[in-house]
């Protein structure tokens, strides 16, 4: 697939962001939160080690809608303010399978406020209405608490762990598999956590 047959790109909003695509102006701001060592300590890559490798990045999000089995990485920003403070996104798209891979992180400065929640709301509308997914799935660090608990309010199931299976900072770690499918996402809550 090509640049020319790519769709148009998704641009979602929320009440407090906009979600837009990345692309090389983006560059600084995700090595700002991609290079934070303590920031990406559960990413599940070691951080980009500086800006040549964040502009990479951009790439390899823009890339996604151009694969055989394509995602979409989306920018987040407040309203009226173009700088990026995270992304998301859906990649992984298994069409046959109908289900794909949830992936997120969001600036130090900006965690805390129900941000994440609100995006991956609008995020997993898109993907069950468009993508006619049927199972969204994560693989989260058992000790990123905050992740988990953001994962188990949007209705996500811990299916299980498997051991060793991701490998940054030197060593293998464990993750933890979870999981939601369309009939779950029917009852999905409508306010952010506190």
């Amino acid at each position: 697939m090509s640049c020319d047959t790519a769709p148009p790109f998704p641009t979602l909003a929320t009440t407090r962001l906009q979600l837009r695509e990345i692309g090389p102006p983006d560059a600084l701001a995700l090595y700002e939160i991609h290079g934070n060592a303590e920031a990406m300590k559960w990413f599940g890559s070691d951080p980009v080690p500086d800006l040549a490798a964040a502009m990479r990045l951009v790439e390899v999000f823009a890339s996604w809608r151009l694969q055989a089995n394509p995602g979409t990485r989306w920018g987040l920003q407040w309203h009226g303010q173009p700088t990026l403070i995270g992304s998301c996104g859906l990649f992984g798209w298994n069409r046959n399978w109908r289900k794909c891979t949830l992936g997120y992180e969001l600036a130090p400065a900006a965690q805390g406020r129900g941000l994440m929640f609100e995006a991956l709301c609008t995020v997993l509308d898109w993907g069950f209405e468009h993508m006619q997914l049927h199972r969204v799935e994560a693989l989260i660090h058992p000790d990123n608490l905050p992740s988990l608990r953001l994962v188990q309010r949007l209705g996500f199931v811990e299916e299980g762990r498997l051991r060793e299976v991701a490998r940054w900072g030197g060593r293998q770690h464990d993750m933890l598999q979870v999981a939601l499918l369309r009939t779950e996402w029917r009852h999905r809550p409508t306010e952010a956590p506190e």
